[in-house]
């Protein structure tokens, strides 16, 4: 038996899996099951399923290659830079457990979107509900593709398993075990699949100190040595300078988090606000601790694969007619020719290419996975909740039953579906990582209309009744945050980094001052 069959084997079982937990936990399910999981989640199984969710496939295989990232020559760049965002992503969930959650649990919501059309009106419940689909079908998309690419690339292609197949069978996965019980089923799996990514870390970090033969103090030392731990950018100049990399991590979990329905439904299926407090900051110190162990594993990989043959170099290449200077990290086949394991390529590429043993790359598949489908259930179930019951409104509809609500829900479910396997073949289409990542970026600029939405709405009285005034300011907001990015980016020599995100929502909210209404309305703040 090959091992790229023995390694399909083991997705399968896990997959086998998923599908026995499913069939427990979506009997006599009903749509409020699937939507919040009828309020009865247990705060610390959310606390520690959001874990894969927050971090999914692309923080996987795209954190560790973070650390070895280069500018000029050999010089490492990187290091444990990011982690400076993390502890942004820190404060901002302590914000999210101190305003956004005692709003949602007040008004008893089932989708947080419906808090804008109690504040404002309808426009702005059906604008916040379609920013969020169009983000978390990009961004859920968009990672999807990434390790679905990985898998293609590493494994299934020398089997002869086309790209489309692996992608079908993958979401038609998901499908199956989430069409039932939606809320109810993911808050199970996530927990067992973000056991696995973290069992898969601790492996990898375990087996590569061993063949080594360091301790950890020995292994900081090693990475101080190559400049991998360097953890304060002090260029102010630069996208991740420190204290803009800090802000812009907590506005992006305050939006991305706590303005996202993907998120905050698992959060309000728990019984009562005091634990959903309890899941939002225990899964936030538990998250510090898991990235920066990603971070760790990231130097280790590096030295690891420096130790059996790998090099920084340099090569030139012809870009549009002229010669350019590319940074490589990789090693020389034997035709002398540059294999490049940079960034993305490091972990699956050594995991999955005969450098580590069988053992680990099976551990290292199952930990993919398991980053994957959290990302991926999640999304599929939030997108289909957040369109029946804002767009739809299927919650109101008294002239359906309860049969074909859930019937019309299923549909919707399986028509998002299908939605997500063309974005990933327009991805594959378009075969360009750095692509992918910009439209992931794009997929930033919808959020900020959400954060000065909700921010107008919790920290003023004001009204907005015209008429398409507010669609006008959520279109008009992240169009002038491009423009002003770009110029930004073209004549200054200030780069705009994860503020960007502050920026859009900050020019939201001061058009929705512009187009306020002199009168203000009594209403409880959060």
């Amino acid at each position: 038996m090959s091992s790229a069959t023995l390694l399909l084997l083991f997705v399968f079982a896990y997959f086998i899996g998923l599908l026995v937990i499913s069939y427990f936990t979506s009997r006599n399910s009903d749509n409020q099951s699937f939507f919040i999981g009828n309020k009865k989640s247990k705060w610390w199984l959310v606390a520690f399923g959001m874990i894969g969710t927050s971090l999914s496939g692309v923080t996987f295989i795209s954190v560790p290659g973070t650390v070895g990232k280069m500018t000029d020559g050999a010089y490492p760049f990187g290091g444990f830079e990011y982690y400076m965002m993390v502890v942004g992503f820190f404060i901002g969930y302590f914000i999210v457990a101190a305003i956004l959650l005692p709003l949602y649990y007040r008004m008893n919501l089932t989708s947080i979107y419906t808090y804008l059309g109690k504040r404002f009106n309808v426009e702005a419940h059906k604008i916040g509900s379609v920013f969020f689909i169009i983000s978390r079908a990009i961004g859920a998309t968009a990672r999807l593709y990434l390790v679905v690419n990985v898998l293609q690339i590493f494994l299934l292609e020398q089997i002869g398993i086309p790209f489309w197949l692996t992608a079908l069978v993958l979401l038609l996965m998901v499908l199956l075990y989430t069409f039932e019980g939606g809320v109810k089923t993911i808050v199970i799996t996530d927990t067992l699949q973000t056991s696995f990514m973290i069992i898969s870390l601790a492996a990898c970090i375990i087996y590569i100190l061993n063949h080594l033969n360091i301790s950890v103090g020995d292994a900081y030392t090693l990475l101080e040595k190559q400049n991998y731990t360097h953890l304060i950018n002090t260029d102010i100049n630069s996208k991740t300078f420190f204290l803009k990399t800090i802000i812009g991590g907590m506005f992006i979990t305050i939006a991305m988090t706590g303005l996202d329905q993907e998120m905050m439904q698992k959060n309000i299926s728990v019984d009562n606000l005091k634990n959903s407090k309890k899941n939002m900051l225990t899964f936030a110190g538990t998250l510090l601790i898991v990235n920066f162990a990603f971070l760790f594993l990231g130097g280790l990989l590096y030295l690891f694969a420096l130790q059996n043959g790998a090099e920084y170099m340099q090569i030139t290449k012809l870009v549009n007619g002229q010669e350019t200077i590319q940074n490589l990290f990789g090693m020389k086949d034997a035709a002398g020719n540059v294999n490049n394991i940079m960034g993305d390529d490091l972990f699956p590429a050594l995991s999955l290419q005969g450098y580590f043993p069988i053992f680990i790359s099976v551990i290292f598949i199952i930990g993919l996975i398991s980053a994957l489908f959290p990302s991926a259930d999640g999304a599929l179930t939030a997108v289909t909740s957040s369109y029946c019951v804002d767009i739809l409104n299927i919650n109101e509809d008294q002239t359906k039953s309860e049969k074909q609500k859930k019937r019309l829900r299923m549909k919707v479910h399986l028509i998002f579906t299908i939605v997500f396997f063309i974005l990933i073949m327009i991805f594959k289409a378009i075969n360009d990582k750095s692509i992918v990542y910009l439209i992931m970026e794009v997929a930033g600029y919808t959020y900020g209309p959400l954060l000065g939405l909700f921010a107008f709405g919790i920290f003023t009285k004001y009204q907005i009744s015209k008429k398409g005034s507010i669609l006008a300011v959520t279109l008009i907001a992240p169009v002038l945050t491009y423009i002003i990015n770009y110029l930004v980016t073209n004549y200054t020599s200030y780069r705009i980094g994860v503020e960007l995100i502050v920026l859009n929502g900050l020019l939201t909210f001061i058009g929705l001052y512009l187009i306020k209404n002199n009168k203000t309305i009594e209403y409880e703040k959060a």
